[in-house]
């Protein structure tokens, strides 16, 4: 799956926007062969940072006290939390919903408080904060901001489905995120490993990258 093919899937898929009254995501699918999930050393979680951005607006939270939590407020996160809060906001439904909302860092001595507090929801959500070491606060909220998962999860089928951005994007920038995706989870899996690969929006059909399996296209067909 080259650049171009990627482009060409991109731009397919975009043709089918239309006028809605959101912006829909652009997401990539993988589905994969000769792979079991259901072993716990077979299933994927990575981290992929889009070189080009989420296409939205991603907010900051940062669990931190003092001089880090000044610095957080200085290199613009959007919520600094203070460890003493933390039990607060686990007893709190509606905080914990909005907080699913940010993408979270947090100073290392605060990292077991909120496992303890809070480890059971952002867990399951795979949205457990990052630990703030080897770089500025600054320079990790950036990369916060463009950093996706890729985690099995559900019955682990083999197939996985991630965000790369949004309609609003242009596709050059969009197949650039894609191919990011796909080499980092090629080198994780193996070439071999991946079936097809396809993109689509929001409300959108999947275009495939490339050849269309022939299985997949007579499954299509049969549905259609």
């Amino acid at each position: 799956m080259d650049r171009a093919q990627i482009k060409s899937a991109v731009a397919k898929a975009l043709e089918e926007k239309g006028t809605r009254k959101f912006t829909q995501s652009v997401d990539v699918g993988i589905n994969f062969k000769g792979i079991d999930f259901n072993k716990q050393e077979n299933r994927l979680n990575l981290e992929v940072m889009l070189p080009k951005g989420k296409g939205r607006v991603q907010r900051i939270a940062v669990f931190a006290d003092g001089q880090l939590a000044l610095d957080a407020r200085n290199a613009g996160a959007d919520l600094v939390i203070a460890g003493s809060e933390i039990p607060t906001i686990a007893a709190d439904s509606a905080k914990m919903k909005e907080l699913l909302d940010y993408e979270m860092l947090a100073a290392p001595n605060l990292m077991a408080v909120v496992g303890k507090h809070l480890g059971q929801v952002l867990g399951t959500k795979g949205k457990l904060p990052r630990p703030i070491m080897g770089g500025s606060v600054k320079d990790l909220a950036e990369k916060a901001k463009k950093t996706i998962k890729i985690k099995s999860k559900g019955k682990f089928l083999p197939v996985i489905h991630v965000p790369v951005g949004t309609e609003n994007m242009p596709a050059d920038d969009l197949a650039e995120n894609i191919e990011a995706v796909l080499e980092k989870v090629t080198a994780k899996v193996g070439a071999p490993s991946i079936k097809s690969a396809y993109v689509k929006l929001t409300m959108g059909k999947p275009i495939y990258i490339g050849a269309k399996p022939e299985a997949e296209a007579a499954a299509a067909a049969q549905a259609g």
